[in-house]
């Protein structure tokens, strides 16, 4: 999923604990069990920190974010006037989230996205993270892969990685062939792009 599908599918999220739901699954790429079992203590606004306890995530270990902007904003509004054991996410009555299936099914089919599952949201922020440029070691720790073998799973590789990736391969075929390929001259080498492409 890239942002243009993430805009059309939070635009549809008409709830405030869904709306929060999304922007930190697709930023930081955390489980659904990690986010539907947040309480209140575990933010803090006044440092813009979110802190998964020990023994609360998959691989056991804690982890802590730094809050973006967006992320922010929803959690201040999400926690309002609960208290520090209440949970993050629930509904207008303040009672947990646990089962979302329905509304999931429900919000994918009006943004046209139905074959999502909540999953993707898990790897779509992994790829995002890669693609602006933030090293595998980062990106695993904010996501929680425990070794790069689990990490690699998901085929996680920037669109700016591949193609520096072909660079490398042109010129070194290049440099030990002058006839291969289009190139006559090494003036004619393509260049790494300077930016980072977004994956698609």
């Amino acid at each position: 999923m890239d942002d243009e599908a993430f805009s059309r599918l939070s635009a549809e999220a008409s709830e405030l604990w869904l709306r929060t739901f999304l922007e930190l699954s697709y930023s930081y790429g955390w489980r659904r069990s990690e986010l539907l079992s947040m309480r209140v203590r575990q933010v803090d606004l006044r440092a813009h920190t979110i802190r998964l306890d020990v023994g609360s995530t998959k691989n056991g270990e804690g982890r802590e974010v730094a809050m973006t902007t967006r992320v922010a904003e929803l959690l201040q509004q999400a926690t309002a006037n609960k208290t520090a054991e209440d949970f993050v996410f629930t509904r207008a009555g303040g009672k947990p989230i646990k089962d979302f299936r329905q509304t999931w099914d429900n919000l994918t089919a009006r943004a046209g996205l139905p074959n999502l599952i909540v999953h993707d949201l898990r790897r779509s922020a992994a790829k995002a993270l890669r693609a602006a440029g933030v090293p595998e070691s980062v990106v695993m720790a904010i996501g929680g892969w425990k070794t790069p073998a689990m990490f690699r799973r998901y085929a996680i590789v920037s669109t700016a990685d591949q193609r520096a990736a072909v660079v490398k391969l042109e010129r070194a075929r290049i440099e030990n062939s002058p006839d291969f390929g289009p190139y006559s001259t090494k003036s004619a080498l393509p260049t790494t792009p300077a930016h980072s492409a977004k994956v698609q």
